[in-house]
């Protein structure tokens, strides 16, 4: 059986360019969490206040309202905090862009997942408000600084994974 590999950081540090490696490099599957609820019921909440024509058009503009997506996040899961999760897992060995550290630890409570990686460029990044990501840096298994050049990162994952 494959381990499960969840995937965190601040917005635009990285982490599906970590998961799109991951994915060439072991095979892995993955859709961002972004995406994967864009699809699922993001697009359908905010096609008609935000005036959005298609899916991409929503899914293209997610970085100007981060708190509103999380905020819709926290909805979807305010039952069932794992519930994003599994669905995920359901479909993929990796989740890409976890946002809210109860999410996180309810996931971790269920095994869902048995690798945190967390993707740091907090160096050229501000990190986004806590309204849509409140999950501490010490939560990860992992820490891959992203703070120079991609072939930089890409460098550090070979070495790092060449370990094992």
């Amino acid at each position: 059986m494959r381990h499960k590999v969840i995937i965190i950081g601040h917005g635009r540090n990285g982490k599906d360019s970590v998961a799109e490696w991951l994915s060439r490099r072991f095979g892995y599957t993955f859709e961002s969490s972004s995406h994967y609820c864009a699809r699922r019921f993001i697009y359908d909440a905010l096609r008609v206040p935000l005036g959005y024509s298609t899916f991409e058009e929503c899914y293209a503009d997610r970085r100007n309202h981060r708190a509103t997506w999380a905020a819709l996040i926290k909805s979807y899961n305010a039952k069932d905090p794992a519930r994003l999760a599994r669905e995920i897992y359901a479909e993929n060995d990796m989740y890409v862009g976890i946002r809210s550290n109860l999410e996180f630890e309810e996931a971790r409570n269920e095994g869902l997942f048995q690798l945190a990686i967390w993707v740091d460029a907090s160096e050229r990044i501000e990190p986004e408000s806590k309204d849509s990501f409140d999950i501490d840096i010490s939560k990860a298994d992992i820490v891959i600084n992203n703070n120079g050049t991609e072939e930089e990162l890409y460098s550090r994952l070979e070495t790092l994974f060449s370990l094992s």
